[in-house]
């Protein structure tokens, strides 16, 4: 990707907006490698989701946090490991309780390395962003799911299992009906599949496709996805049904045995026909490289 196309991953605390009672996002103003910022706040304590990239950002957000908490408790969790949610932690140490699930923990130490040298490449001002980052270790780890008490407010912490990565998270606020999806949801751009074979293929288009099943079926009166703009439950069934179609055209090509790059090339074609506005067109042919790979034989 270069350079020129990706401008500074910067973390802007303007335009914070209020999506409920104590609960506020950062938005990433639909800017290249900037997440979503939730902060959700309780009588006793408040939780921040995702950090942006690298300590830079970070530092930015543990001061908005920690002027917005008055003194509560910090905690901060990420929906997944990826260089642009997590890789602010360590800035963190010492002034929150950083918490997330055990697969997203062993892809932060495992694979935490290898998407730290691969960012770097991406371009000067993304390597500037990772300067100086030290991968964190999370202080609390849990399973499957974790019921985060703020005092008077219960947020709901759960691993969906491999999909977009092997251990994305989902953080629920029931009370105030508002879900964080990370990037198992995008808002106007095709679902992100790093599909990099040899070297990463954890993500998992079936799986994927499960998940949004569930989430679409739960619903979420305002859904805060990991990039675009915050929308409501449209967004999850706009993702469900982007990988069902996904799916569909691109098994039915791989059963009339058409080659992978024929393939890609249509699917590209008719996805773009039906959502010409959205961004993020590269990830149409990573989704059918995975999905061709999860083919039945």
């Amino acid at each position: 990707m270069a350079e020129h196309t990706i401008p500074d991953p910067a973390v802007h605390l303007t335009d914070v907006r209020e999506l409920a009672d104590d609960l506020v996002v950062i938005p990433n103003r639909r800017v290249q490698l900037v997440p979503n910022i939730g902060v959700i706040g309780g009588r006793d304590a408040v939780l921040v989701v995702e950090t942006g990239m690298g300590p830079g950002n970070a530092e930015k957000v543990l001061e908005f946090a920690a002027d917005y908490a008055g003194g509560r408790r910090l905690f901060l969790t990420t929906t997944h490991f990826h260089p642009e949610h997590a890789f602010g932690a360590q800035v963190f140490a010492g002034e929150a309780t950083f918490l997330i699930n055990r697969a997203q923990a062993e892809d932060l130490k495992v694979k935490g390395p290898g998407y730290l040298d691969m960012f770097r490449g991406l371009g000067e001002s993304v390597a500037r962003r990772l300067e100086g980052v030290a991968l964190a270790q999370p202080d609390v780890v849990y399973d499957e799911s974790y019921d985060l008490d703020l005092g008077g407010r219960v947020v709901q912490l759960r691993a969906t299992g491999r999909a977009h990565s092997r251990g994305d998270q989902v953080v629920r606020v029931p009370d105030a009906d508002v879900l964080f999806t990370g990037d198992l949801v995008e808002a106007g751009q095709f679902a992100i599949f790093p599909w990099f074979p040899p070297y990463d293929t954890d993500v998992s288009g079936t799986r994927w496709l499960s998940v949004m099943g569930w989430l679409a079926a739960e619903g979420a009166g305002i859904v805060v996805p990991g990039h675009g703009d915050v929308g409501g439950p449209q967004l999850l069934t706009d993702v469900r049904d982007y990988l069902r179609l996904l799916r569909d055209e691109t098994w039915l090509r791989r059963d009339s045995a058409a080659g992978e790059e024929t393939i890609a090339a249509e699917i590209a074609a008719l996805m773009i026909e039906r959502h010409p506005h959205w961004e993020g067109r590269e990830w149409i042919e990573k989704g059918v490289g995975c999905l061709c790979s999860e083919h039945p034989a």
